[in-house]
């Protein structure tokens, strides 16, 4: 996987190329070349991809991986204080937070706008029930909530609610 120390690599070398081709289309109006405009065209290029190598360099691309957390799917989030993510029904209480906790990781972003009242992300965790062919009835079985205001929460809080985990089918061997 790329780090963001390649991307400022690339970053240097896209750089470069730019000043090249801004050399050369200079260069080109001044000697009336018939490529002028294509040069202009590739000029532009070469800053909008330069620019989005920077961006890239500066911003991390790695996930936070907790032990033991399983799989999740991003189910519902609307962007600002409310997400839901889909876990396996074979779960356990200790897997549950380890991926509450993954899943708070993953989805924090100082995007992210806070309410007055709640300038908090609460990430709930559910999957689903099947009692009969067709039926299906969505279990939730936890959540987490985190600050928007700081990536390092030392205030996160994790609820688990066991008395759901007595829903789930049991695993037949």
């Amino acid at each position: 996987m790329l780090t963001t120390a390649d991307f400022l690599q690339y970053t240097q070398w896209s750089g470069i190329a730019t000043l090249v081709f801004t050399v050369l289309t200079v260069l080109a109006f001044i000697l009336k070349w018939g490529i002028r405009f294509r040069l202009v065209g590739t000029t532009g290029f070469m800053l909008v991809l330069t620019s989005g190598l920077f961006a890239l360099s500066l911003v991390p691309l790695s996930r936070t991986v907790i032990p033991g957390a399983g799989r999740f799917s991003l189910v519902y989030d609307n962007g600002s204080t409310q997400a839901v993510i889909a876990i396996s029904p074979q779960t356990t209480p200790s897997a549950l937070e380890a991926t509450l906790r993954q899943a708070a990781s993953n989805l924090y972003s100082y995007g992210r706008l806070g309410s007055r009242n709640d300038n908090y992300l609460t990430i709930r965790a559910r999957t689903l029930l099947h009692p009969e062919p067709g039926v299906s009835i969505p279990l939730y079985l936890g959540q987490i909530k985190r600050s928007l205001a700081s990536r390092e929460d030392s205030e996160i809080t994790v609820e688990i609610y066991p008395e759901k985990f007595a829903q789930l089918p049991k695993p037949t061997a």
